[in-house]
Order: C-alpha cells, then sequence, then structure tokens
C-alpha cells in the first residue's frame, strides 16, 4: 500500500514521502496519523504544501539577508575598564551583545551569537547565525574607560 509520510519515521522514511509498505503496516501509520494513503487529492496537497513552504522559507531568507545587510554596516561600541598592560576586567558576552542591539531596535536571540573570548582592546567579529544559509559578521569594538 502506498503512503505518503507525515513525520519522519526511523528506518521507514522522512517527512513527505511516498512509500509503499506492507498493508498491515501502512493501515497502523494511517490510523496513527502518521501517515495518509497515497492518492491523486493526497498528492496534490503534498505538492501544494510543499510548494507553500519553499516559498515561506525564501521569504525568511530574503528578511534575513537584508538584516544581515543592516548588521554589517554597524559597529558596536562598548567601554570597558581596564587594568595594567590594557588588560580588560572581565569579557563581552552575547547578552551584551543582544542587549546594545536590542537599544537600536534590531531583535537578535542571545543564543544565535558566536563570539570568541572578547577580552581585549580593539574591534572584533561576532558571527550572528540569522538562519543555516545566513550568517552575519557584526563588528564590536572595546574602548578603554577614560
Amino acid at each position: 500500500m502506498k503512503v505518503i509520510l507525515i513525520e519522519n519515521i526511523k528506518g521507514t522514511g522522512k517527512k513527505d514521502e511516498i512509500k509503499d509498505l506492507k498493508d498491515g503496516f501502512a493501515s497502523f501509520l494511517i490510523k496513527s496519523k502518521k501517515a495518509v494513503a497515497y492518492t491523486q487529492k493526497s498528492n496534490e496537497v503534498l505538492a501544494s504544501q510543499i510548494k507553500e513552504r519553499k516559498e515561506t522559507e525564501e521569504e525568511l531568507i530574503l528578511s534575513c539577508t537584508k538584516l544581515k545587510e543592516k548588521l554589517e554596516t554597524m559597529k558596536l561600541v562598548f567601554k570597558v575598564n581596564t587594568g595594567a598592560n590594557g588588560k580588560v576586567f572581565g569579557s563581552i558576552t552575547t547578552k551584551q551583545i543582544s542587549e546594545e542591539l536590542e537599544k537600536k531596535k534590531i531583535n537578535v536571540d542571545k543564543k544565535i551569537i558566536e563570539i570568541n573570548n572578547i577580552n581585549t582592546l580593539g574591534t572584533h567579529i561576532a558571527k550572528i547565525n540569522l538562519h543555516k544559509k545566513v550568517v552575519a559578521n557584526l563588528e564590536i569594538v572595546l574602548e578603554e574607560v577614560k
């Protein structure tokens, strides 16, 4: 019996795949709402859902790309206290970067920001993973408090 999988099923297939399974197993999957019987109508519905998801994904990538362009023209400046030899007390965190962006009306979750130990004066780069296909590089500058 041919079915269209509604979710990933270990050992059987991934979501949206059309599989030819044994009747008993196919009936079990249909009853447990993990698959639907393959018909011309269900195949058309699947095609329209895949097209809709693809369009939504493209819109998301476009909006992320616009945000990336905006972020890459920015420079965040942090005033920090330093000790001997210009050593910074503490370091800049993803939370601080997120809060600073929020002040500029840009909402970026701290979990998608990647930084390498920002604890020296000067310019650093923070990677912001906006989407699996869109990564922005944000310039972070640490300046000494005078």
